[in-house]
């Protein structure tokens, strides 16, 4: 039996361990380090209307030569039917053919509004008209990117209800050099601003193709400018740090045709004028025959003209993928390559032209690119332009939106194997280390634990030693101690459950 000194001792054990545990310092919450999710590269695409793939040879093009060399090239671009600057446009940011994207030419109408679409007029800025797909740039934004935007067709269009993060409003009096500076501002900011992707376009060598035709001697001079502005471009890229690090896209949306005075299909010839509605322009003209007229517009225009390819709705080549959409025409007048369809001769008449079948090499686009995601002094001999789309959301890390483009047909212009797309950052949550805890728990057990140790040696070392005969005698006396303690506690426990 423990003495009134190791009984006291006994009773202050509690305290102790309270004490011992006031002494310990706070454990705080211990944040885990969180990996940086991945940075995503930055990509800037350039589109110069109208240059054919064969101007790269045809006059010096030292700055367009260097990115093939630094990069890649592809020979043969087939782009989408049909042939025009805003399809086209719009194709390289969705990799869908115009039937799924919507803008099916530069000029439509749409029977469900019952409004018309010119490339000329405000109607463009109706964002109705542009829902039926969603741009690369919208795509950027909503996996958590930044984009930019200078005067690409479209752009300043409110898209599935948002602009680029950064756009120029479209203002063809703006200088090439203005709108690179701007771009290259967007992409040298401070990196909370920065943007990871934008589309950069110049109206020429289309304007002057169009005015000069393409084999005039006097376009020279115009392709030798584009190059020069490339020069400009990759210059600003230098100067801003930003050469090595940006992946750099420059094409177009299609080649140019020779036209020719002797090659022109008049309407008025075959047709009356109050038998249809004029809707596209040469040489891929969509018309609306009036209510009960199809078949006789039909079939005044199928056999007219050798030159002149005539289909209803329903039977346009499938190959076309310009079918299944509202704003397609119900007769679709195509002309041959070099032919030109007017109502009569007293409309303006150009001296080059797009828009033709999309399989001539005449509509073709240049393609060439460099940056840390192409190979180097690499050439490959064909793609589809649909093919850029997802080629774009790999190097951007971005899952692509359902589309008519193949990533198989363009791998092979890659550096490496892109990175998967980058999966979302959620809120960074400060999370909780236990370690200090237990570690904690595990002193205060071991400082008790040699408490009682040291306690009950003092304790055995105080208690007196008692003769062997005296030991009989305690065993009796504990006995009767424990007796009477159980009687009392009884007594009291029978008087409780007789109230």
């Amino acid at each position: 039996m423990l003495g009134p000194g190791c009984a006291l001792r006994s009773s202050c054990l509690p305290l102790l361990c309270a004490c011992t545990l006031l002494l310990l310092p706070p454990v705080a919450p211990v944040s885990l380090p969180t990996p940086k999710p991945q940075e995503r590269a930055k990509l800037l695409l350039v589109s110069f209307d109208g240059f054919r793939w064969d101007y790269l040879d045809r006059v010096p093009t030292p700055n367009f030569h260097a990115l093939m060399k630094e990069g890649v090239q592809v020979e043969q671009v087939e782009n989408i039917y049909i042939t025009k600057t805003f399809p086209n446009h719009h194709s390289l940011v969705t990799g869908l053919y115009a039937e799924t994207h919507g803008i099916v030419a530069n000029e439509m109408y749409d029977p469900s509004l019952n409004l018309s679409f010119s490339m000329e007029t405000d109607s463009m800025y109706d964002s109705r008209w542009w829902d039926q797909a969603v741009p690369l740039w919208v795509t950027v934004q909503k996996a958590g990117g930044r984009s930019g935007a200078a005067m690409w067709p479209g752009s300043d269009v409110k898209i599935r209800g948002a602009y680029p993060d950064r756009y120029l409003p479209y203002n063809a009096s703006v200088s090439f050099e203005t709108r690179v500076q701007r771009v290259i501002e967007w992409f040298a900011a401070p990196r909370d601003e920065a943007v990871d992707f934008a589309v950069l376009y110049w109206e020429e060598p289309d304007e002057s193709g169009h005015l000069l035709g393409p084999e005039s001697p006097l376009m020279d001079e115009v392709i030798a400018d584009i190059d020069e502005k490339l020069g400009f471009l990759r210059n600003e890229l230098r100067k801003a740090g930003l050469y090595e690090e940006v992946n750099l896209i420059v094409t177009s949306d299609h080649g140019m045709m020779q036209l020719s005075t002797e090659k022109i299909i008049e309407l008025d010839e075959y047709v009356g004028r109050d038998l249809y509605t004029w809707i596209d322009k040469s040489p891929v003209v969509g018309i609306i025959p009036n209510e009960g007229k199809l078949d006789d517009v039909y079939n005044k225009l199928k056999d007219a003209n050798p030159y002149m390819a005539v289909y209803k709705k329903e039977d346009i080549p499938a190959h076309y993928h310009y079918q299944h959409n509202i704003r397609i025409m119900p007769v679709l007048l195509e002309a041959q390559e070099g032919w030109t369809i007017v109502q009569n001769r007293t409309a303006p008449f150009m001296l080059g032209n797009h828009g033709y079948n999309n399989s001539l090499r005449s509509m073709h686009p240049v393609f060439v690119a460099r940056g840390p995601a192409f190979r180097q002094d690499f050439v490959q001999p064909s793609m589809q332009s649909v093919d850029l789309y997802p080629l774009m959301c790999h190097i951007l890390s971005i899952r692509p939106a359902p589309n008519n483009g193949s990533l198989m047909r363009v791998k092979a212009l890659l550096s490496q194997e892109p990175c998967p797309p980058a999966p979302s950052v959620p809120p960074r949550i400060p999370q909780y280390s236990y370690a200090p805890v237990i570690g904690s728990m595990i002193s205060i057990v071991m400082v008790v634990g040699f408490l009682i140790f040291y306690i009950r040696e003092v304790t055995v070392k105080q208690l007196p030693t008692l003769p062997r005969g005296s030991r009989e005698m305690s065993q009796p006396l504990l006995q009767e101690d424990m007796n009477l303690h159980f009687l009392e506690t009884h007594r009291g426990f029978v008087s409780v459950r007789h109230i």
